[in-house]
């Protein structure tokens, strides 16, 4: 089993940014696509859409 080191989160010093994936327009696999700390209290996120970075906007499960 592979053992993933994640970074700590540096807004809260208590979660770790966890990365996730989505599919793009075309159906093919964006890695990493967005980070969200692990501590829900924290709430920091990182998220690139279009090559434009934003932070600290809400990530919600998707309806899909």
């Amino acid at each position: 089993m592979t053992e993933h080191c994640f970074p700590d989160c540096l807004k809260c010093n208590k979660g770790r940014l966890l990365p996730l994936s989505d599919y793009g327009r075309e159906g093919s696999s964006i890695y990493y696509k967005a980070w969200v700390c692990s501590n829900p209290d924290c709430g920091f996120s990182i998220r690139i859409d279009n090559g434009e970075i934003s932070f600290g906007r809400t990530i919600l499960p998707s309806n899909k």
